[in-house]
């Protein structure tokens, strides 16, 4: 099922919109965006792998970000092409370069809107070996003992319509 532009574009709005307040915030609660999924959405993360169901999510929101608290992730731009949403974000890691400049990763996430100003898939992409290249380059540590990904995480990426 097609949703009207209209619709998508105001469900992509307040997910945007939540992903600037976490940005602003000094103790980010990225558990907020979990409203925004169906109770069966599939989260695909490049690290975390398949995860399924919004409890999961939820969940999953809090966990993969402890001791990330300086971390920001603003978005850069918003593309729409029917319920597909591709939202551009950069991951900033506290910490600077010899010359001054940030240290930052592009990443990307595809959204797929099901209705009722909720979505029921998201795939995070971004390049892993950079991220540790980075973290270990700025010498960042966590504020506070992080989780880590699983050792062998489900790579089922597919939403479940397809």
């Amino acid at each position: 099922m097609s949703f009207p532009r209209e619709e998508v574009q105001a469900a992509a709005d307040v997910y945007v919109a939540i992903r600037h307040q976490i940005h602003e915030d000094p103790n980010p609660d990225f558990s907020m965006l979990s409203d925004l999924y169906t109770e069966d959405a599939v989260y695909y993360d490049a690290s975390w792998g398949r995860m399924q169901g919004k409890d999961v999510i939820a969940a999953w929101l809090v966990d993969s970000m402890v001791g990330l608290d300086e971390w920001r992730f603003p978005v850069e731009f918003v593309a729409i092409d029917g319920n597909n949403v591709v939202v551009k974000w950069t991951q900033f890691i506290p910490g600077k370069k010899a010359d001054g400049s940030p240290y930052t990763q592009s990443a990307f996430s595809r959204l797929i809107y099901a209705g009722n100003g909720k979505f029921s898939y998201e795939e995070d992409i971004y390049d892993m070996a950079h991220v540790l290249e980075d973290v270990a380059a700025s010498g960042w540590v966590p504020t506070v003992p992080m989780n880590v990904p699983p050792r062998h995480p489900n790579r089922d990426w597919m939403p479940k319509e397809l």
